[in-house]
Formats: structure tokens, C-alpha cells, sequence
């Protein structure tokens, strides 16, 4: 493809790093849950074959997360919004789930990576939407082998489905008593820590079939490059706007986020 050619894709690929970037410091989701879909639809102007549009799109959105959850957990930890010692006790389950989950997914069908994405989110999407905030199931998060269990699953399927971990851990950690605002503020950190070990991962792949210049293993290193600017600049602000919400208005813009794309994504799994 030409210059020419690509600038289309460029620029769909920029803006969608803006906006990514907004929502994962507002919703401590790492922004995959908007660069997933972008990526995976654009990939068939730059002619990639169908069956590896989804792990090229994984890929390179998790790789995309790891500057803008550093600038988001940062933003967050001004506020006092980290549980810095929660994120330690969960660190090391987290960081090898991650990578064993991008193993598996580099290996997966084309439907089941994209009915995994959109089925976990439509699921996430009804808590955060339905008016059951009051809702618990216990008042602390869970430590020792429950502990390290829950971040376990939480990193490993944040992995295969290209996202940051806020969206399942900011539920779990609201149904575990955190305040939502704390429970994005630390989930943004743990982006960090599912983004690093889960890029290795397809870093590390051996894709069957000759993929776009530029792609090392399933990581598109042009989308990359596109991507992660425009999302650490306004990754800050995202965050801003969390702490002035109220605490519903934030689960509601979360849990619509999650149901339009998790529709989308289990249609194009069913398809």
C-alpha cells in the first residue's frame, strides 16, 4: 500500500488513541476496550488476512497500554486513588497469568478470542449498568491463595482479550467495598502490570502466515506508533474527569463503554 493508502488508516488509528486514552484514565480500562474493535475492523484496509486481525489487534493494544497506564496511574496516584499494597500482594500472580494468557491467545481461533471479548464485557456491562451499587460480596479483597486466584483470572483473560484488566478488576474491586474512584485508580496500575508480561507474550509468537511489513510477532509496530502518543497525552485527563464524576455517573459511562463494544464483538464472533 501506498502513503496515500494508508493515511486513512492512520488517522482512524490516531484519533482512536486519543479517545482510548481518555477512557482508560477516566475508567482505569487501559483503553483496549476502544482500540481492540478499532484495530480489528481497520486491519482489512491494510490487508491482513481475516483469521489474524483480532491477535494482531490484541497485541498491539495491550503494547499500546503500557505508556498509557503508567500516565494514568500516575494521574490516579496524585489523587491517592492507588492501593499500592493490594497491587503488590496481586503483582506476581497477575504478571504470569498475563503472559500464559497471551501465549494461549496467540494460538486461538479468530472466535474465540472475540467471543471472549464480548461475552466477559456484556456481563461486566450489566453490573455496572443495573442499580446494584450497594451490592457486595465481601468488604476487603480477598488475600492469600483467594487473592492471588482472583488476580490470576483477572490477568490472564485481560490478556487474551487485549485489555488493561479495568475491565474486570474495577467491578470485582467495587463488589470487594472499594469506592469506584479508588477501584480505577488502582485498576489503571494493574493495566501496568497485564500489559508488560502479556506484549511478551505475542512479542514471542510465531504467526503461520507472512503478516504486514512492520509486525513483530502479532505486535503491528506502525499501529504502535500511531497509537500510544495520542492516548498517554490524554490518558491525564481522562483521569480528571473521573475524580469530577459522581460516583454512578462513572459506572454508568463504564458499563456503557462496555456494552457497545461487547455487542459488537460477540455479533462478529456469532458471524
Amino acid at each position: 500500500m501506498t502513503f496515500h493508502e494508508l493515511l486513512p488508516l492512520i488517522a482512524i488509528l490516531a484519533i482512536s488513541g486519543v479517545v482510548a486514552g481518555f477512557v482508560a484514565g477516566m475508567l482505569g480500562v487501559g483503553g483496549g476496550i476502544v482500540t481492540v474493535p478499532v484495530l480489528e475492523y481497520s486491519l482489512r484496509f491494510a490487508d491482513v488476512p481475516e483469521e489474524y486481525r483480532m491477535h494482531i489487534a490484541v497485541a498491539t493494544s495491550l503494547a499500546a497500554i503500557i505508556p498509557t497506564s503508567i500516565s494514568s496511574a500516575r494521574s490516579h496516584h496524585a489523587r491517592g486513588a492507588v492501593d499500592w499494597p493490594l497491587a503488590k500482594r496481586w503483582a506476581v500472580p497477575m504478571l504470569l497469568s498475563a503472559f500464559a494468557g497471551s501465549l494461549l491467545a496467540s494460538h486461538a481461533p479468530l472466535p474465540m478470542l472475540a467471543g471472549t471479548f464480548g461475552a466477559v464485557a456484556l456481563l461486566i456491562a450489566l453490573k455496572m449498568l443495573l442499580p446494584v451499587d450497594h451490592l457486595r460480596a465481601s468488604d476487603h479483597a480477598p488475600r492469600g491463595v483467594g487473592g492471588a486466584a482472583l488476580a490470576s483470572l483477572i490477568g490472564g483473560v485481560s490478556a487474551v482479550m487485549g485489555i488493561g484488566g479495568g475491565t474486570l478488576a474495577v467491578p470485582t474491586l467495587n463488589l470487594c467495598g472499594y469506592p469506584i474512584h479508588r477501584a480505577v485508580g488502582t485498576a489503571s496500575f494493574f493495566g501496568f502490570l497485564i500489559s508488560v508480561p502479556g506484549t511478551v507474550g505475542y512479542l514471542l509468537a510465531r504467526p503461520p502466515a507472512e503478516l504486514p511489513w512492520a509486525t513483530l510477532g502479532y505486535v503491528s509496530l506502525i499501529g504502535l506508533a500511531v497509537i500510544a502518543p495520542g492516548s498517554m497525552l490524554t490518558a491525564k485527563l481522562g483521569a480528571r474527569a473521573a475524580h469530577s464524576l459522581s460516583r454512578r455517573r462513572l459506572a454508568q459511562a463504564f458499563g456503557a463503554f462496555l456494552l457497545l463494544v461487547g455487542s459488537r464483538m460477540l455479533y462478529r464472533a456469532l458471524a
